[in-house]
């Protein structure tokens, strides 16, 4: 009686996983001559899932269901961003045109580059795009060549672009960074900034050892980030896992107060058809994680006491965003960090697909 009992649940098991992924093929091909494009790369945007495609234009790339942004890039011709729900096997052929100019081309007629921006811009350039912590410490960027500078007088303005994916190695987290930066914006007289861009995150090779240390720091970084409350909002577990939120309503003891229900219909509503929870904030919100306090180095950049207790972050919703499962969401131009996440950059990012090791 065991043998059956056995082969039963071991179908069980397979039925659960198949069914808890799905994969997306297909073609990439030129638009004009329908010709297959071989290593065009096919990845989803902030996880550790892509491929390349093979002589006949054709990828397979497995991934969890969830959300996602699937990028679609080939030197030399634009690309293409897919946003799907991935409830099961999917199939794209893939047409990509021509690019007009190339981005060399385009840079180099801009009278605006700055000749040595490098060595002028460099190290600005990869506190405000990496990182100042001390995740940040540990990454380099192995092609600092692929960036252009260029200044514009007339607004202050400092903006960076790459004539080729960046790769990045983020040796604390134990990932190499493959980023396909659309720009980069800084404005001096505001010292506010903004850069946008696709990654794809490639996992180190690493003894046990190494691994062990990696997953731990990765576990410390998803501690209070932004993954982390998203897919805490989504789960309905906000309290449990450590956050409040607070609205901006100024009075003359404080500028924000509590939000006694998160859930309320006026802010978030889950959709069971599409598995999707819509969250808007009206007004700022103030984002508290009650379970770490801040680090010391973010506290002595930033002026303040040493001994504040919890890590806040603020949040400008623009617009609502739709929420999915694993964390991911749209539309992401809605969303602007202040106070703590704004301090975190590139360095402290996770994939994701990054799931939570609690042992």
């Amino acid at each position: 009686m065991k043998k059956p009992i056995l082969l039963l649940l071991l179908f069980f098991f397979a039925f659960l996983f198949s069914f808890a992924q799905g994969v997306i093929s297909g073609t990439v091909v030129d638009a004009e001559t329908k010709q297959p494009l071989e290593g065009a790369s096919v990845f989803a945007q902030n996880t550790t899932k892509g491929t390349l495609t093979g002589k006949d234009g054709t990828f397979h790339l497995r991934l969890d269901k969830g959300g996602y942004e699937i990028n679609v890039t080939f030197t030399g011709y634009a690309s293409k961003t897919i946003n799907l729900e991935l409830t099961g096997d999917r199939t794209f052929n893939l047409e990509l045109q021509k690019g007009d100019n190339t981005l060399g081309e385009v840079i180099i007629k801009n009278t605006a580059e700055v000749p040595d921006g490098w060595a002028k811009y460099g190290d600005f350039f990869l506190k405000h795009f990496i990182g100042a912590t001390p995740n940040g410490d540990s990454c380099t960027l192995l092609n600092p060549q692929a960036l252009k500078f260029l200044y514009f007088k007339r607004n202050d303005r400092l903006k960076v672009l790459a004539t080729e994916p960046l790769q990045i190695q983020n040796r604390t987290l134990g990932y190499n960074l493959r980023y396909e930066l659309d720009s980069f914006v800084f404005f001096f007289k505001t010292a506010l900034n903004s850069y946008r861009g696709k990654c794809l995150f490639l996992p180190m090779e690493g003894d046990s050892v190494q691994q062990a240390m990696w997953q731990q720091k990765r576990k410390e970084t998803y501690q209070g980030s932004r993954l982390h409350f998203l897919r805490s909002y989504f789960d309905s577990t906000l309290a449990q896992e450590g956050f409040a939120v607070d609205l901006y309503k100024p009075s003359k003891y404080e500028p924000f107060a509590t939000l006694k229900n998160p859930y309320d219909t006026a802010y978030y509503f889950f959709n069971d058809t599409t598995a999707t929870a819509e969250l808007y904030f009206p007004v700022k919100a103030s984002i508290t994680y009650t379970k770490k306090a801040p680090e010391k180095r973010y506290l002595q950049q930033q002026g303040l006491p040493l001994d504040v207790p919890r890590q806040i972050s603020y949040v400008d919703l623009s617009d609502g965003i739709l929420i999915k499962a694993n964390g991911y969401f749209t539309d992401q131009k809605s969303w602007v960090n202040q106070g703590y996440w704004s301090w975190k950059n590139l360095a402290d990012q996770l994939p994701y697909d990054y799931e939570l090791d609690d042992r």
